[in-house]
């Protein structure tokens, strides 16, 4: 085990959505992780998306010897000198917003960094990967993306359908990211990505980050660390080992009761069960090798018993999203 490597490195997580609390920061603060895109809304409107912000900053202030909010890329590197964990606001749909454009410099001014233009279904931005007939970007959604680009808060496709996220791709001006999925080719999956999505994500300069969530990986549950790092392996020859992270949509403490609200928000009277189905509605049971955050050095040696060099490892394990972050983070009128 490699940890003194580990420990040197900038690590980052491209997506959790933790019940947040203290146990959880110092498990961050255990596994070497120097910032994470934390969920802070799935359907949530602004009022809602407000409580939650007010919710972080008390956790800020309560947990302030291991954690610190993240406002620009500068930011994580201060986190990795100071022995903190950054944590970088981020929302799976476009609901914090509403339906209106204005809305997205508001929230980008409230340090919301990132958020999808859909959570499964279709939106007012574009169509969602569950959804049968993929219409495209909407009118609203190329203005979102225009203005996105204009504040610096970055375009995340994840749980976006093939002709949406490939559009939203062409339309923005700057790279976007799909911070939590894998390749179809490793594993069929609604949520994970054609080598075609994957391939013009990486030639536009975009980043896609690996999941850990056993709904996306070949052999769910008992994925063996082996076959998540060919993976790796392939998908770094499809992309580049540039424009590849990790996003472990690490859903730790949750209830129930917020897998049915992501998978149903107020738009169902059915019990929508998602990834799962109704023998298999909960929580799938986690990675053996992937427990929580303290696990993140296990990818490390994993990659690097690989064959990857230390490097590559350290490019995988967060300089690249911090590459990302460090451009994609700047409004377009600011050092353009």
């Amino acid at each position: 085990m490699n940890n003194a490597l580990h420990n040197d490195l900038i690590v980052i997580d491209g997506l959790q959505y933790s019940n947040w609390n203290r146990k959880i920061f110092e498990q961050l603060h255990e596994g070497g992780v120097t910032m994470v895109h934390a969920t802070i809304v799935y359907h949530e409107q602004i009022r809602e998306t407000l409580l939650r912000i007010s919710e972080w900053n008390r956790l800020f202030e309560q947990n302030s010897d291991l954690i610190m909010p993240v406002k620009s890329a500068s930011d994580i590197r201060h986190a990795k000198q100071l022995g903190k964990v950054g944590i970088m606001f981020g929302a799976q749909n476009c609901s914090p917003i509403e339906d209106d454009i204005g809305m997205i410099e508001v929230m980008r001014e409230l340090n919301l960094m990132i958020m999808q233009l859909t959570y499964n279904n279709q939106s007012l931005l574009a169509c969602g990967c569950y959804e049968a007939e993929d219409s495209g970007v909407t009118r609203f959604g190329r203005q979102a993306i225009k203005e996105m680009n204009r504040v610096g808060m970055v375009i995340d496709m994840s749980h976006s359908a093939e002709r949406s996220t490939l559009e939203a791709i062409e339309i923005s001006q700057r790279p976007i990211v799909i911070s939590h999925a894998n390749p179809t080719s490793f594993h069929e999956a609604k949520r994970n990505k054609s080598d075609t999505v994957l391939r013009a994500l990486g030639e536009s300069g975009g980043l896609l980050g690996f999941s850990l969530y056993p709904f996306h990986l070949k052999n769910g549950p008992d994925c063996t660390l082996n076959e998540f790092c060919d993976m790796v392996t392939s998908t770094a020859e499809l992309m580049g080992i540039d424009h590849i992270g990790i996003g472990t949509d690490l859903c730790q403490e949750q209830p129930l009761s917020i897998l049915e609200w992501m998978r149903n928000g107020r738009w169902s009277k059915d019990m929508d069960y998602g990834e799962g189905s109704k023998a298999n509605a909960n929580w799938p049971r986690p990675l053996s090798w992937f427990k929580d955050s303290r696990d993140f050095p296990n990818i490390t040696n994993g990659l690097l018993a690989r064959g990857f060099s230390p490097d590559d490892v350290a490019k995988v394990m967060g300089l690249n999203w911090l590459n990302f972050l460090d451009d994609a983070l700047k409004p377009l009128n600011v050092g353009v």
